[in-house]
Order: structure tokens, then sequence, then C-alpha cells
């Protein structure tokens, strides 16, 4: 038998998406075969403590480490792969990225460019714009700024470089627009203040490097149980808090226009290995992209998977295309000179 590859799952993170990334890493631990795989985990506390695992999924935990110095590093040199399962600040935004870098080893999904930029909803959309993909319409407020709204209410009011739904407000009114603004620079120093866009929000899932595959769009149909009408953090993440539609209740040639969207903004944002792209599509057919994710949740029942699965990738080939590609990618780039 071939020697197996060593995979390194990196979990947790300092994020309010800690417990999300705990469940996604639990589902990759389980896809990955081990007679082709060995395993270790790094757990990242709330506190941004560092523990060593086993890997086994018995929850056993090798050392516990204040900073990622010393033992942190040679532990992930000694792997053959990364697999970093973290979503958010401190694990999305191109932090962990530079510090894989540093150790030269391959790692799952977007450099440390692509991570930062996608992280930054605000600079995020500057260059898709740039790149002539359509984009919803926003006004950045920063360093506790004057709130202020240009499009009409209903808005939304957001952090800049946050994930899952956390802090974001849909505001209807002008008495509640100071409020929600205060409570977005609670979770960053920068928010955004973006148009509401009426019809249906779809997802695509993209996968790849150099020539990257878009998966059968999905809709979402939310049902959020904390008294919101919109994909709110409820909707996205507890039991029966949504529907997804795959494929999307959409013309042909819209869905085709999505997928074709979510590869360009993919290339245009410096992505590889995989994201989530969420787009509106008003209802006139207009197709507008909202964000891209760089680590979406990755659970065998996340959104991602299932488009996947609807397009004929179940997730244990997922999860192996995705360690073959960061492998392919740091194969790629070693033959670059410096």
């Amino acid at each position: 038998m071939s020697k197996r590859v060593r995979v390194a799952v990196l979990l947790g993170g300092r994020s309010s998406e800690h417990e999300i990334s705990l469940a996604s890493a639990r589902s990759v631990l389980d896809a990955l075969d081990p007679d082709r795989y060995e395993t270790v985990t790094v757990e990242i506390g709330r506190d941004g403590r560092w523990e060593l695992g086993s890997g086994s999924g018995d929850g056993s935990v090798a050392e516990t480490l204040p900073v990622p110095t010393a033992k942190v590093p040679a532990t992930l040199g000694e792997v053959d792969v990364v697999f970093p399962v973290l979503h958010g600040p401190f694990g999305e935004d191109g932090t962990v990225q530079g510090l894989l870098e540093l150790a030269g080893v391959p790692y799952v999904g977007a450099g440390v460019l692509g991570s930062a930029l996608a992280m930054d909803k605000d600079v995020f959309k500057a260059v898709m714009r740039d790149r002539g993909i359509p984009v919803t319409r926003n006004i950045t407020i920063r360093q506790r700024g004057k709130p202020q709204n240009p499009f009409g209410f209903p808005v939304f009011v957001k952090p800049a470089r946050l994930g899952s739904s956390v802090g974001i407000s849909k505001v209807v009114s002008e008495e509640q627009l100071a409020p929600a603004v205060e409570l977005a620079f609670r979770h960053d120093e920068k928010v955004l203040v973006e148009e509401f866009v009426t019809g249906v929000e779809v997802e695509c899932g993209v996968l790849g490097n150099e020539r990257p595959l878009a998966s059968l769009p999905g809709e979402i149909v939310s049902h959020g149980f904390e008294g919101a009408d919109w994909y709110d953090f409820s909707a996205k993440y507890d039991e029966g808090g949504m529907d997804l539609v795959i494929p999307p209740r959409l013309p042909e040639e819209t869905i085709e226009r999505v997928q074709d969207l979510a590869v360009r903004s993919f290339v245009g944002g410096e992505c590889e290995g995989m994201a989530r792209v969420d787009f509106f599509v008003r209802d006139d057919g207009e197709v507008l992209l909202n964000e891209l994710n760089t680590i979406p949740g990755f659970t065998a029942t996340s959104v991602y998977a299932k488009l996947f699965e609807a397009s004929g990738i179940p997730y244990a080939e997922l999860v192996d295309r995705l360690v073959q590609l960061a492998l392919d990618r740091h194969e790629r780039r070693s033959r670059l000179s410096y």
C-alpha cells in the first residue's frame, strides 16, 4: 500500500463561528479515508490558544500552546497538507494562510490575498466592479463616522469583515439606522450600508485552481426563527431554518449567468480550491453578486456540499479533490523563482 497522505485539519478559531467550524471539521475528518489519510488536528480556541490533537476524533489533546510558536509550525511542517476549516476573522481572512505560507506547507483553499480580499466586503466589491461584475450597491462608514443611507429603506447594515450574518441588521426606518451602525461597529471598524435587493437569493459553489468548475446553483428559501424575514444566523444554522432548492426556480439562461459570474468572481478574486458565491436575482432577471466565501460551511449537509452533491461530486470525493488541488498548487508554485 502506498504511503498515506498526512493531513492536519485546522479547526475552531477565535471568531463567533467557532462552533460551526468544529462541526465542519468533524465532517472533514470523517470523510478522510483512514486507509489513505493520516490525520492530526490543530484546534484554535476562542481565547486564541492552540491545541495539538491526535486527529482520531476521540477529542484527545496532545498539547496546549498559548501561541502558534515553535511546536505548531513544526507540526504543520511535518504534514503533507493542511485543511483549514476556519470561518471568519483569524482563519478565513488570510492570517492563517500567511502562517502556512511561512511554514512552507500546502493548504486547502484560497491564498493570503484571495482570503483577505473576500473577507473585506468593501474592498472585494470594489475589485469586482473593476472586473465588470455587477454587485449590490453600498456605502462604507469608517472609524465611527456618521450614519448615512442614500438608498432609502429597507437597507442592510453589516460589519465589513465578518461572516454568518453576525452583527447584521435589516433597517426599515431612520430611527433604526444609528443603533444598527453602532451594533456593526462592535464587530469591525468599517461598516457597510447596503441596498436592499428584492428577488431570489441564489448560491453557487466553485471548485478548482486554474480551471475552476461551477456547481449547480441553489435557491435559498429562509425561515428564520428570530422574527427576521431574511437569511439571518438562525435561518442559516438552525434545523429547518432554510430550504435549498437545486436547481433554482429560474430560467436556464439565468442559471448559466449565475455560474459564469461565480467562476469570474472566483478568478477575479484570486481564489483557488473552493468558494461559495452568493447572489441576488432581481425580479427582472438581473444577477447581482453579494459576497464570496473562501471557506464556506463544510459539513456534509452544508450548502456547498449539497450543491456539489447535486452536481455529481459526493462529499468524500469533494474532500479528496480539495486535498489534491492543494498539493497541485504547492507543487506548481514551488517551481517559481524568488
